[in-house]
């Protein structure tokens, strides 16, 4: 009698890509480095090579090195723009095999809104899942930079598949006396891992409900405008106040996911998370967008969170009420705790 074998069974995980373009983006993905990002791959791409040789990504490029020889874009994005252009093909050496591709920058600069639409445009071109998770500057910093950032928004919106926009000039609005320079960027930091993380989570982590590649796939690709918040809690009604704290949240403008025709539901917890709780906290979620929108729910173990519980929302294909190239983004929590101090810990 032939002896049966079973079957080798490869487990395929998609291949996801951190691309941390300009300043802002190379600060964006030490920050995601250094909190542990899990399943992702990291490059950083810079016009400035100095800045590139504090990242710390393990793949590096150098974007424009004949146009800019190294020294930076200026502020200018045409410099960007045509810094990108030259070194696209090693961009894209570096993208081979990735299914899905987020694009961080700081918009406003020379290299992150000039290159970004670029890369975003190629890798999505490439049938490459393109999310752009960038910010927006803060309003001290001038007419012309704002102007600059719009501009570049706009373009990578027309690039992506989805974007996601977090505005610094929000950041006011958890901040305060104390709250120094270095600290809003921090936080700034933090939301643009929380619009990464809480995508990725529900792929490579153990959860309650684990989404495959194809779910998000489906909420994601070619959608455009999107909104992104979380919330946090612990205690009694640790779930609604969660969901409430996302869909509420002080890092995003007035604006309403009701529109959304596509909804990512992330959910996080220790051990001690309770399915009656997923169910409370999409349920809530569920009551905000019209009743045609495709929504995924998925909820992941963590075992720092014992005691509390996190939801995170991705509101994607948002109509043309949220204003000109723009979606936005933010953290909120259950306010217990000052929630800048909790977004900061």
């Amino acid at each position: 009698m032939a002896e049966f074998k079973k079957p080798e069974i490869s487990e395929m995980r998609p291949k996801i890509t951190v691309i941390g373009v300009g300043g802002g983006g190379g600060n964006a993905i030490n920050n995601m480095i250094a909190e542990q990002l899990q399943g992702t791959e990291f490059i950083a791409a810079n016009t400035d090579a100095q800045a590139l040789t504090m990242s710390k990504a393990t793949r590096l490029i150098q974007l424009g090195a004949h146009v800019t020889e190294g020294l930076g874009a200026g502020s200018l994005p045409e410099i960007g723009r045509a810094a990108a252009e030259e070194s696209l093909d090693e961009i894209m050496d570096h993208l081979a095999g990735t299914h899905m591709c987020f694009v961080t920058a700081g918009m406003g600069g020379g290299t992150g809104t000039g290159a970004a639409p670029v890369i975003a445009q190629a890798a999505r071109k490439a049938g490459i899942l393109t999310v752009g998770v960038v910010t927006k500057p803060f309003t001290f910093e001038g007419r012309r930079r704002m102007q600059m950032a719009e501009e570049g928004i706009e373009r990578l919106r027309e690039a992506a598949d989805t974007v996601i926009v977090i505005p610094n000039q929000n950041l006011f609005r958890i901040a305060d006396a104390k709250t120094t320079f270095a600290d809003a960027f921090v936080i700034a930091d933090r939301v643009l891992y929380s619009g990464v993380s809480c995508i990725t989570d529900l792929i490579v982590k153990e959860g309650l409900i684990n989404l495959d590649f194809a779910d998000v796939k489906s909420v994601m690709r070619g959608m455009g405008r999107a909104m992104m918040g979380t919330g946090e809690a612990s205690g009694e009604s640790r779930a609604m106040k969660a969901a409430e704290a996302a869909i509420a949240n002080p890092l995003l403008d007035e604006v309403s996911m009701k529109g959304a025709k596509g909804v990512l539901v992330s959910i996080s917890g220790g051990r001690d998370m309770t399915l009656f709780e997923v169910d409370e906290a999409a349920t809530r979620i569920r009551e905000e967008v019209y009743e045609d929108a495709d929504i995924i729910v998925g909820a992941i173990f963590d075992k720092s969170m014992e005691g509390r519980f996190r939801v995170s929302v991705v509101a994607t294909g948002l109509d043309r009420a949220l204003g000109v190239g723009e979606a936005d983004a933010g953290i909120a929590h259950d306010h217990s705790v000052p929630s800048a101090a909790r977004i900061l810990q």
